[in-house]
C-alpha cells in the first residue's frame, strides 16, 4: 500500500511512500492493544508505598497494665492498631505492577495502532522535519505548516534541536523509532513521521 507524502515546505502532497499492508493495514485489535497499553503505563509504577504492621514498630514488648483489677480494658500491647503509635492493620507492601508481555503481542499491538491511525488520516507522513535552531517558535511554524497543534513527532534518529525545541509544549513531543511506545502514539491527535522513521519501523515490525 502507499502513504501520502507531504512536503513540509508547502504542507501539500508531493508522492507517496511504499509500505508494508502488514503494518499498515491490519485490522484494529481493540483488546490486544488495551492490553499492551496497560502493561506500559503500569510497568511504570514504583509500587514502593508501604506501611508497617503491629509486629513492625518498634516498642510494645511489655504488657501496659495486668489483665484483670484495673477497670481498663485488657491490653496485650501497645503496638495494637487501635492505640496511637500503633501499627497499622492492613498495612500496604511493597509490590511489582509490571505484567508480561511478549514481543508478539507488542509487535501486533503496535502494528494495529498505526494502521488505525492511517485509516483515520491521523498519521502524517513528511520528507523530513528539522529546525535550524532550537526555538519553540520555529518548531511550532513547522506544525502549523501541517495545520496542526497536537502532534507526535517520529524522526528516524534523536535530533537534539527538535527536542530543545519542543520540550516546553504540552500538545506536542518528539522521539525516535528507538524510543517510541505505544502510550505516545494513542495519546496525541496526530502522529508525524518522516519517511526515514516510516522505513526504520517497517524494518522492525514488519
Amino acid at each position: 500500500m502507499d502513504l501520502k507524502l507531504i512536503e513540509l515546505s508547502t504542507g501539500k502532497e508531493s508522492g507517496s511512500v511504499k509500505v508494508a499492508d502488514s503494518l499498515f493495514g491490519v485490522d484494529f485489535n481493540e483488546s490486544l492493544v488495551h492490553q499492551v497499553v496497560n502493561a506500559y503505563m503500569v510497568a511504570g509504577r514504583s509500587g514502593t508505598k508501604g506501611q508497617k504492621n503491629r509486629a513492625a514498630v518498634s516498642g510494645g514488648g511489655a504488657k501496659p497494665w495486668r489483665q484483670k483489677g484495673t477497670g481498663r480494658a485488657r491490653a496485650g500491647t501497645s503496638r495494637s492498631p487501635i492505640w496511637v503509635g500503633g501499627g497499622r492493620a492492613f498495612p500496604g507492601h511493597n509490590r511489582d505492577y509490571s505484567q508480561k508481555v511478549n514481543r508478539k503481542m507488542y509487535r501486533g499491538a503496535m502494528r494495529s495502532i498505526l494502521s488505525e491511525l492511517n485509516r483515520s488520516g491521523r498519521l502524517i507522513v513528511v520528507d523530513d522535519f528539522k529546525v535550524d535552531a532550537p526555538k519553540t517558535k520555529e518548531f511550532n511554524a513547522k506544525l502549523s505548516q501541517l495545520n496542526i497543534k497536537d502532534a507526535l513527532i517520529v524522526t528516524e534518529a534523536f535530533d537534539e534541536y527538535l527536542y530543545l525545541s519542543s520540550r516546553n509544549l504540552y500538545s506536542a513531543d518528539v522521539c525516535d523509532v528507538a524510543g517510541i511506545d505505544p502510550v505516545s502514539l494513542v495519546g496525541f491527535q496526530n502522529v508525524v513521521m518522516t519517511q526515514g522513521a516510516v522505513k526504520r519501523l517497517e524494518e522492525q515490525l514488519a
